[in-house]
């Protein structure tokens, strides 16, 4: 069942974490002021900042990004149930509180496969008691799997929303487009599909820095054009929502994207680049800094 990952052994969540190699999942939480993460991560975050000095924007307005999506789908969608693969840590705000604020009663599933996310996966389960989440410990490439244990929490029956943000440019062509529509059929008429993804479209040189940095250190890291990306969505017959495939910060901009608290200045200078990243407002971002296509897709 969903949540059985949770009752595994501590021990044996612990033993599965290589902590000398930098994981996607940690290397974003450092972007976002987390603190769940090791040296590795650290370091790979601080190469990236290095080759994109306003690399965070990327990360920062990507879960923005998922902010507003998830706020427009069950505001003004009425979707209530959601289902998000390649979660990441913990880290304010997530799915449901965004959802729940909505709607008590939204039903989210999550979906990684780090160890670190497993051992911190408690806190995505802190539903109120009108709503339901849950946690399954797996991979993307496993959508079948996926798919059997959601059921358990979600109805299939009703429209879910299944959020793929800022995963997919971790996954080749030969994978990528099987398993997207592999979990799209099987989602009802009147799902989305919440979908974001790096390029090399918009601002080429940073980005393609970025990826020589992280391949260095074992990812991979597949930087998609806006065709590529589109196709995620028109393969399957989805239908594009307004405005489109569009760089992140165009994605229905709201302008409330939450502004960290700030420490004091003396404070401020001692830190590292990478440790002052926390700390930066987003709302400077020019067309010059991104490299992350949104889009939402509507399954007729």
């Amino acid at each position: 069942m969903p949540g059985d990952a949770l009752s595994q052994d501590p021990a044996e969540i612990r033993g599965r974490i290589d902590t000398t190699r930098a994981h996607p999942a940690r290397v974003y939480d450092v972007f976002l002021g987390g603190k769940d993460h090791y040296p590795a991560d650290l370091a790979a975050a601080a190469a990236g900042l290095a080759a994109n000095p306003r690399g965070y924007l990327d990360v920062r307005h990507n879960r923005d990004f998922l902010r507003r999506a998830v706020t427009t789908l069950a505001a003004e969608d009425g979707i209530r149930q959601f289902l998000d693969i390649g979660t990441g840590l913990p880290t304010a705000e997530n799915v449901h509180q965004i959802a729940q604020r909505t709607d008590p009663g939204a039903r989210v599933v999550y979906v990684d496969n780090d160890p670190v996310v497993l051992a911190h996966a408690r806190a995505l389960l802190t539903s109120g008691p009108e709503g339901r989440t849950d946690y399954i410990d797996a991979d993307l490439r496993d959508p079948a799997h996926i798919l059997e244990q959601a059921a358990q929490t979600l109805d299939f029956g009703r429209p879910i929303a299944l959020c793929l943000v800022a995963i997919l440019h971790f996954v080749a062509d030969e994978e990528a487009y099987p398993i997207v529509r592999e979990l799209l059929d099987a989602l009802p008429a009147g799902s989305r599909l919440v979908l974001s993804h790096l390029t090399d479209d918009l601002n080429p040189e940073n980005v393609r820095a970025v990826q020589r940095a992280y391949t260095a250190r074992g990812f991979t890291f597949v930087l998609r054009s806006r065709a590529d990306v589109a196709r995620f969505l028109t393969d399957n017959g989805l239908e594009t929502a307004a405005p489109g495939v569009v760089p992140v910060h165009h994605w229905r901009p709201d302008h409330a994207a939450p502004v960290p608290e700030q420490p004091d200045a003396a404070y401020l200078d001692s830190l590292d680049d990478i440790e002052k990243v926390r700390y930066r407002a987003i709302g400077d971002v020019t067309d010059a800094d991104i490299n992350v296509y949104a889009a939402l897709g509507v399954k007729p």
